[in-house]
C-alpha cells in the first residue's frame, strides 16, 4: 500500500495545476524564442527589441553565457549597433578578445546590411562547421576544440592572423599556421560560399581537376592513386590540402616527399612524385582562377593571402581584405624530416585584461614567416 500510495502521489503531482502551468510556461518560452529568432532573420537590427537581441545572442551567436548581462543592459537593437569594445567587456562581461571580435564583426555586418547591403556569405558559416567540417577538410582536426572554445565562425576566419593562431588557438607549428591561412584564402576566393566550394569539390572527386579545392582526404586519395599508398597515411592530420599545393609555390615536390616520409635515398620514388605533381599542380594556378571566374566568385590572386586591416567605425571594427605575397609564408621547404604528428597541449583559459589587441590587428598575417623551415611543419 505504501508503494501504491507513492505512485498515486507522483501521478497527482504530474497532473497538478502547478506542474501544468510550469510546462506551459516552458513551452511558451520556447515558442517565443523561435519567433524571436525568426525576427532576427527578417528584421533589421535597428528594429530589434530586447527579446530579439537576447535570442540572437543565445541562438544565432551561440553565446548564452552573456544573455543575462545582455538582458540587464541592452534593451534594443539600436543600442547593440552602437556598442564599443569597452561596452562589450565591461557591460556584458565578454572577457575573451575573440568573443568580443566575433560580436563586433557580426554587428558590423548587420550595420552594413542596414546600409542596403545583404549580410556576408561568411555569416552562414557557423562555428560548428568551422571547428568540425572545415578543419577536418584542411587536415587539422586536432585544433577543433580550440576553435570550438573560441566560437570561431566564418566572419572570424577572415580576420585571423598568425598572432591569433599562436596566442588563442594553440597553433604553434608554423606550417599549420600556413595551412590554416591558405585554407582561409581559398574561402575568400569562393566568397565564403560553402555551396560553391562543395560544388567544385564534388566535380573533382573522381577527376584530377581543380586541385586548389582538394581536401586533405582528396590529396590522400591522389597519393594512393599514383601508387604511393604506403606513404599516404603520413599526410593524415598534416595540414596538407589543395590550397597549400597550388597557392604556396615553395611547397614543392621535395617538401611533399618529406611530408610523405619518403626517404631521401629513394630518388626514383621522389622523381615519380615530382612528375605526378608537375602534371596536376603546376598548371593549377591559372586553371583555378578560370574555374573561380566561371563560378562567378572572386578569384583573388594566386600569389596573395588575406591581411587584416583595421578601421574604426561607430565603435565597431571592420576587417578589410588586403593581400600579401604568399612567398612570405615560407622559403625552401624540404631537406629534413618534419614531425607532422606532434601532440598539442590543451587550450588554456584566458583572463580578462590580458589583451594587447592593437599590435596583432595591425600586423600583417604573414609577417615574420621569412625562412620557414620544414622542421617547423
Amino acid at each position: 500500500h505504501g508503494r501504491l500510495g507513492l505512485c498515486v502521489a507522483d501521478a497527482d503531482s504530474q497532473c497538478s495545476p502547478t506542474r501544468q502551468s510550469l510546462s506551459l510556461s516552458e513551452g511558451e518560452e520556447q515558442m517565443d524564442r523561435l519567433q524571436q529568432v525568426e525576427l532576427v532573420r527578417t528584421t533589421p537590427m535597428s528594429h530589434w527589441k530586447a527579446g530579439t537581441v537576447q535570442a540572437w545572442l543565445e541562438v544565432v551567436m551561440a553565446m548564452p553565457m552573456y544573455v543575462k548581462a545582455c538582458a540587464e543592459n541592452v534593451k534594443s537593437g539600436k543600442v547593440l549597433l552602437s556598442l564599443s569594445d569597452e561596452d562589450l567587456e565591461l557591460g556584458l562581461g565578454v572577457c575573451s578578445s575573440l568573443h568580443r571580435r566575433k560580436l563586433r564583426l557580426a554587428i558590423e555586418d548587420y550595420r552594413d546590411a542596414e546600409a542596403g547591403r545583404s549580410l556576408s556569405k561568411a555569416a552562414d558559416l557557423d562555428h560548428h562547421w568551422v571547428a568540425k567540417a572545415w578543419l577536418n577538410d584542411i587536415g587539422l582536426p586536432q585544433y577543433s576544440q580550440a576553435f570550438q572554445n573560441h566560437l570561431v565562425d566564418g566572419r572570424m576566419l577572415n580576420s585571423l592572423m598568425k598572432r591569433d593562431l599562436e596566442k588563442h588557438l594553440n597553433v604553434s607549428k608554423k606550417f599549420h599556421q600556413v595551412s590554416i591561412l591558405l585554407g582561409i584564402e581559398l574561402l575568400y576566393q569562393v566568397n565564403f560560399s560553402r555551396e560553391a566550394l562543395q560544388e567544385r569539390r564534388a566535380r573533382c572527386e573522381t577527376q584530377n581537376v581543380d586541385p586548389v579545392v582538394w581536401t586533405n582526404q582528396r590529396v590522400l586519395k591522389w597519393v594512393r592513386d599514383i601508387d604511393l599508398k604506403e606513404y599516404a597515411d603520413n599526410l593524415t592530420n598534416s595540414g596538407v590540402h589543395g590550397a597549400v599545393l597550388v597557392l604556396e609555390p615553395t611547397f614543392n615536390a621535395e617538401a611533399m616527399a618529406t611530408a610523405l616520409g619518403i626517404p631521401s635515398g629513394k630518388h626514383i620514388l621522389r622523381r615519380h612524385l615530382a612528375e605526378e605533381m608537375s602534371a596536376i599542380f603546376h598548371p593549377a594556378n591559372s586553371a583555378g582562377i578560370r574555374e573561380a571566374e566561371r563560378f562567378g566568385t572572386p578569384p583573388g590572386r594566386a600569389s596573395s593571402i588575406t591581411r587584416a586591416g583595421k578601421e574604426e567605425n561607430s565603435g565597431g571594427i571592420k576587417y578589410k581584405a588586403g593581400r600579401l605575397p604568399l612567398g612570405k609564408i615560407g622559403r625552401g621547404f624540404g631537406g629534413r624530416d618534419p614531425d607532422f604528428h606532434d601532440d598539442y597541449g590543451s587550450l588554456q583559459n584566458e583572463d580578462c585584461g590580458d589583451e594587447d589587441q592593437r599590435g596583432g590587428l595591425e600586423q600583417g598575417r604573414l609577417d615574420g614567416y621569412g625562412g620557414l623551415e620544414v622542421t617547423n611543419v
